[in-house]
């Protein structure tokens, strides 16, 4: 009978398409594995959400109002403004300024941090617990553990200054008897010795202890941070938000585990926006008031001369009266004046806010431009006149101009006088700032468990998916045949081979037969199949001598060819089991024995072949020829005319000769012992031996001129997708 070997076909098919239902019978060979994860994740997530510091968040909210203007004129001009003006931007930038989160840093000394330590992973739980049951008393300690704290435990540093290479470096406080202490740097070093109460200098370090409330040797840690450190982290913390567009209302959030500090920290924020913006509109108003009050003895004076020079007039022209036409033009020239001084006092106070660049002064110099425009028209109107009737008009217009000018001056001054003592500026606090301790805003426990399942389940299934596309071990007999090689025998995974497994480890010396222990096992009832397949295949054989070996470690050669010489033995054959793997061999802790007296000391001649061969119990038509001491060359001897010799001095005596050798891809012995044999099996492990390997094996024994009859294919898994399963009594091999 003849095998006819199928044409070599790409051992790497490529299918561009995703196969929904093999993607979904993975995730079901596979649903343990992601249902042990899930539940990891799950139970890592609540434990997490119980034993978390809760982080609670404080909130207030500023209401911006629209700013008054300094000089009364400049209404209209402001309201046109501010329809474009950032009003909300500007604001929540200057909550967040330096100089305001400064100051509040400042007012609660925030520099300064300490911090007691607690018991990993779950002290900070215990020590929260007992100060939330025993609000004020000190937990004793635990365990004799004392440098923990365990509840109830304070310090508070009033003071702390540190030279510059210690800054924003963990300092450890470790408490004493009666208040005592002491302060060491991370490397141990005493910098202080001190007590509570009182103000210490040492090393440079000078600390002032306000509380201390801790078993004596609890361990603080405490940092003294840079200022600018600790104003920018606080930036980024607080949190502004405009209520609807361009309302003005500001929320202001904070987030910190101590709900206290939160609320103190943000209303602190809160009264030192409000303050620095009434001074901010004091100071204004201020500046606009000295302005006014130095521009008025010019305008007196403008005023003096303009009336003095008007009386002249009149006694020289003895009272000449103004007529009506006269009197019209006068009206008109003194309002466009008057209007003209107003804008040019304006102008003044605005060069001193802004440049000539921004749009409001611009607006201001375009308005000065129309009224000098209408001046320049009741002008030429004038110069029509009488000479009298013009003389008298300028002098009373100057009269009427600096007189309306001194008065709104003086009414100004009034004004600014008033807004200086009474400015409340144009904030204020509508809601001051509170912390709702009975809802932390992490963690939210629903939230965290959920998405620790989701994680969880995630992680799972990449982990399946991850593991199967880098390790693409072999799962169809189809690969092993495209590869070129005929499946002689699937034998699927049994459990009591991995309970021999534990016993063969222990190296007992006795045996551990699968096909011995358990002949019902479905593993044996494949052994048996092979031994079918193998009779057919040997039929053309040169000899009765069967090489089994692997491509890597792990294949499960060994058992294979164990079990195999069994089953055979057990159908009254003769069978000699030859373990000729003399690097690694591990045969005689299967059937049974010691690995010294065998193959090495034969090739060797350093043992008779009477005392190497050895009966194997139960089974008595099969003998047993163990690998011998571990010699420094396994190769040479294998190509050694005494190995040949002994192959051909045993082949009449038994039916069959199994060879066990080593990986062919590790050693090359598994090449020279394939010369002596008629038929080589190759064994492939089930998820474990990839196609590239299985293919380099083939090829590597074909450059040595052997011929691997076929595979076996060993530890086959269920699938989902595609297995194979065996019966015993009378039901036939089913591959699906």
């Amino acid at each position: 009978m003849t095998i006819q070997l199928p044409p070599m076909q790409d051992p790497l098919p490529r299918d561009d398409e995703i196969d929904l239902r093999e993607v979904l019978g993975t995730l079901r060979d596979h649903k343990w594995l992601i249902g042990i994860i899930t539940f990891a994740f799950i139970v890592i997530s609540v434990a997490y959400a119980l034993l978390a510091t809760p982080t609670y968040q404080a909130s207030s909210i500023v209401q911006v109002e629209q700013k008054v203007p300094s000089l009364p004129g400049l209404s209209a001009l402001s309201e046109t403004l501010s329809a474009s003006s950032p009003e909300a931007t500007t604001e929540s930038a200057l909550i967040t300024s330096r100089m305001v989160i400064g100051a509040a840093v400042e007012r609660l000394n925030l520099k300064i941090e300490s911090s007691p330590l607690h018991f990993p992973l779950i002290g900070n739980f215990i020590a929260r617990h007992y100060a939330s049951k025993n609000p004020g008393k000190l937990a004793p300690v635990h365990l004799g553990m004392a440098g923990y704290d365990w509840g109830g435990a304070q310090l508070k540093v009033f003071q702390l200054d540190v030279p510059d290479h210690l800054l924003d470096r963990p300092l450890q406080l470790i408490a004493g008897e009666g208040g005592t202490y002491v302060l060491e740097d991370d490397d141990d070093n005493i910098l202080v010795i001190g007590r509570a109460g009182h103000s210490f200098l040492s090393h440079g370090v000078t600390i002032q202890v306000k509380t201390l409330v801790a078993n004596p040797g609890t361990h603080f840690r405490v940092i003294r941070h840079r200022d600018l450190t600790v104003i920018n982290k606080l930036q980024k913390a607080i949190i502004t938000a405009e209520q609807g567009k361009d309302s003005g209302i500001i929320q202001l959030t904070y987030n910190n585990t101590d709900p206290k500090l939160a609320a103190e920290f943000l209303k602190q924020v809160g009264e030192l926006y409000v303050l620095q913006d009434v001074e901010r509109n004091s100071a204004e108003a201020a500046s606009s008031l000295k302005f006014v009050r130095e521009q008025l003895p010019n305008v007196r004076r403008d005023l003096e001369r303009a009336t003095a020079a008007l009386n002249a007039y009149q006694t020289r022209a003895h009272s000449v009266d103004i007529n009506m036409q006269t009197q019209s033009l006068l009206d008109q020239s003194v309002s466009i004046e008057a209007n003209i001084q107003q804008l040019r006092l304006q102008q003044a106070d605005m060069q001193r806010q802004y440049t000539p660049a921004h749009p409001a002064y611009k607006s201001l110099v375009q308005q000065i431009g129309q009224l000098e425009g209408q001046k320049k028209s009741i002008e030429r109107k004038v110069n029509d006149l009488p000479d009298t009737q013009q003389e008298l008009l300028k002098l009373t217009r100057d009269v009427q101009v600096s007189n309306d000018t001194y008065t709104g001056l003086l009414n100004q001054a009034q004004q600014l006088d008033i807004a200086r003592a009474g400015t409340v500026g144009n904030v204020r606090i509508i809601d001051r700032s509170a912390v709702d301790v009975t809802q932390p805003v992490w963690p939210k426990k629903l939230i965290v468990v959920l998405g620790g399942a989701l994680l969880g389940l995630f992680v799972a299934i990449a982990f399946v998916f991850l593991r199967e596309a880098l390790n693409r071990g072999i799962e169809d007999p189809a690969v092993i045949e495209r590869v070129g090689l005929p499946v002689y025998a699937t034998i699927p995974i049994s459990a009591n081979e991995r309970s021999l497994q534990g016993k063969r480890a222990r190296g007992d010396g006795k045996q551990h037969l699968l096909v011995v222990e358990a002949p019902a096992d479905m593993a044996t009832e494949a052994l048996r199949s092979l031994r079918t397949s193998l009779h057919f295949a040997r039929l053309e054989a040169k000899n009765n001598v069967l090489m089994i070996s692997g491509s890597g470690p792990g294949a499960g050669k060994t058992f294979v060819s164990a079990n195999l010489a069994a089953v055979v033995s057990q159908s009254n054959q003769r069978v000699l089991l030859m373990d000729g793997d003399m690097r690694m061999g591990s045969l005689h802790r299967v059937v049974g024995g010691r690995a010294e007296i065998g193959l090495s000391e034969l090739i060797s001649g350093q043992a008779e072949l009477k005392d190497a061969i050895r009966p194997v119990a139960s089974l008595e038509n099969m003998h047993f020829i163990a690998r011998g001491k571990i010699p420094p060359n396994p190769s040479e001897l294998l190509m050694n005319a005494r190995f040949s010799a002994l192959i051909n001095h045993l082949k009449p005596l038994y039916d069959l000769i199994i060879i066990d050798t080593p990986p062919i891809l590790v050693a090359t012995d598994a090449a020279v012992i394939g010369h002596h044999s008629g038929t080589g099996l190759l064994v492939v492990r089930f998820g474990l031996n990839q196609v590239r390997e299985l293919a380099l094996a083939k090829q590597r024994f074909e450059q040595n001129g052997v011929v691997i009859k076929g595979a076996v294919f060993n530890a086959v898994e269920k699938r989902s997708s595609g297995y194979y399963s065996y019966a015993y009594y009378g039901v036939d091999k089913v591959a699906s």
